[in-house]
């Protein structure tokens, strides 16, 4: 939920041998008042149009195309290269060396040295080798400084901190990433709990957003990631609800989706 804060810029990270650099800049960012949950309702969105398209081939395809201000499922990802810690360094990571490598699961938090994040982030990096198998690379983001990153994977679990840490926590000290991917609370200068699934085209294929206090599933995020890469290497067929592989999938076709209903 809540948490304590120090900021920088952020980085991410390539699958080979990554990259470092050490950051220039340290800021610090002063505590938000309140840590409810509640925030103003923005005064204005803009309107989405969403497009249905079909594939070339006779099959049909279930791709929808957004346009937006804010990142929607269905747009390409937006770009950043920013500082990060990995392997207690510096680094920098760039969204854009995934593409065409790996999916990516790109999530936010509000603040480090809090309490529901480090039971997000010790929860992705125990289960990393599952998503590692899975082609995936897992990216953290918060506004707070590499030089706080730093200071809480230093800091043993026990005490509250995440001990050494399987993917990079990105710094997004200039809010500039958390605002990109419409997860900024304007009033209070932190980023929801959003999370983001980013396929190797570097389209986004599924986002949700959490309020402050209510933490994320690493199963339902695991589960999902495995629908999609399922979906996407079998164009002709959908996942229905809570389906995990292995279990029958559906044609979407009004005579062939009989089959999967007559089966359950």
């Amino acid at each position: 939920m809540a948490c304590s804060a120090t900021s920088t810029t952020a980085a991410l990270i390539s699958s080979n041998p990554r990259p470092r650099a050490f950051s220039p800049i340290s800021q610090s960012l002063p505590l938000p008042n309140s840590f409810t949950g509640l925030r103003a309702p923005l005064l204005s969105r803009v309107a989405r149009s969403i497009s249905l398209s079909r594939a070339s081939h006779p099959r049909t395809s279930f791709v929808v195309k957004a346009s937006s201000e804010f990142p929607l499922v269905g747009n390409t990802a937006p770009d950043f290269e920013a500082e990060a810690v990995f392997d207690q360094e510096f680094i920098k990571v760039k969204l854009s060396e995934y593409i065409g490598k790996k999916y990516v699961i790109l999530f936010f938090y509000p603040l480090d040295f809090t309490f529901v994040c480090p039971t997000e982030i010790t929860a992705f990096s125990d289960r990393y080798e599952e998503f590692e198998k899975l082609n995936t690379e897992i990216l953290g983001v918060s506004i707070d400084s590499v030089f706080s990153h730093l200071a809480w994977v230093q800091t043993d679990r026990k005490s509250g901190g995440l001990g050494d840490l399987k993917y990079p926590l990105i710094s997004d000290v200039t809010k500039s990433i958390s605002k990109s991917y419409g997860v900024l609370i304007p009033d209070q200068g932190i980023a929801l709990r959003g999370l983001f699934i980013i396929d190797k085209e570097g389209v986004i294929q599924h986002s949700t957003i959490n309020n402050l206090a209510i933490g994320r599933s690493v199963d339902e995020t695991m589960r999902t990631l495995q629908a999609l890469q399922y979906v996407q290497e079998n164009p002709d067929e959908v996942c229905p609800a809570g389906w995990k592989p292995g279990e029958k999938s559906m044609k979407p076709d009004p005579k062939l989706s009989k089959d999967y209903f007559a089966a359950i």
